[in-house]
């Protein structure tokens, strides 16, 4: 069943990791869905060829978050593709160095709040014109801003931390508009960004943190924003949706 038949849907970082498992996801719920990438055309290209393969639609836009106009290139994009938007999903992150507080430069930590806070802050103000009255807003944050066993992500969970608190208050300013905002908190998910830390008894640590006891893939984080973008959730705005597999239990 296709419940998002007619809808529109934008995913930032929606090319690789768990943005692709996203975009696939709304794409196979019916919605034609804009794939944002920062540089990586090919994994753009592949993740559309992959929708379309599975017949649904999709489209790339193109745009490096955490730049000057960063916004305003992406929604150009957008509009040269479609007239309006259903569905909004702010996934697009960057992790930075795993640093502790006494490691952390000002460079990285400005270039970790550009991509991780105001990019999205941005995005959302840009794009509520674009933002069909009783639309979704979904914004991936992290489950390190509740609680936290890595203490060397610091500058990643405060930048996180930032788009919960926007989240709520969005939740409450839009939704005379219908139009819910709601967060969805992952754990450690088996993607590139982790690539050669997860090995060995790195792996059996992390796997043995969760209350599910294992390792989250993108398809259970897809698996949650699909319901938040679907009709299903229409009564739920302003939550903040811990997905990762029971750890902060």
């Amino acid at each position: 069943m296709t419940t998002l038949s007619g809808k529109t849907a934008l995913v930032t970082g929606g090319s690789r990791g768990i943005g692709r498992a996203i975009s696939r996801r709304l794409a196979r719920d019916g919605a034609r869905v804009a794939v944002h990438y920062g540089s990586n055309v090919t994994a753009a290209e592949e993740t559309v060829a992959e929708i379309e393969a599975d017949g649904g639609r999709a489209f790339t836009i193109e745009a490096e978050l955490g730049t000057p106009g960063d916004a305003e290139l992406l929604w150009q994009g957008f509009d040269a593709h479609a007239d309006g938007l259903d569905i909004l999903v702010n996934n697009a992150g960057i992790h930075g160095d795993v640093a502790e507080i006494q490691e952390v430069t000002p460079t990285s930590f400005d270039r970790i709040f550009a991509v991780n806070t105001r990019a999205p802050f941005f995005v959302i103000q840009h794009g509520l014109r674009r933002l069909r009255d009783g639309g979704r807003i979904v914004n991936v944050s992290t489950m390190q801003t509740r609680g936290s066993r890595f203490p060397g992500s610091i500058a990643y969970a405060m930048s996180k931390g930032a788009l919960d608190v926007a989240s709520a208050t969005l939740a409450k300013q839009l939704a005379s508009r219908a139009i819910t905002v709601n967060v969805v908190a992952p754990g450690v998910v088996d993607t590139d960004i982790h690539e050669g830390r997860l090995v060995g008894d790195a792996r059996t640590w992390v796997s043995s943190l969760s209350a599910l006891g294992g390792i989250g893939v993108p398809e259970d984080i897809a698996d949650v924003v699909a319901f938040l973008a679907s009709d299903d959730s229409r009564w739920v705005t302003g939550q903040w949706i811990d997905a990762s597999g029971g750890t902060l239990v």
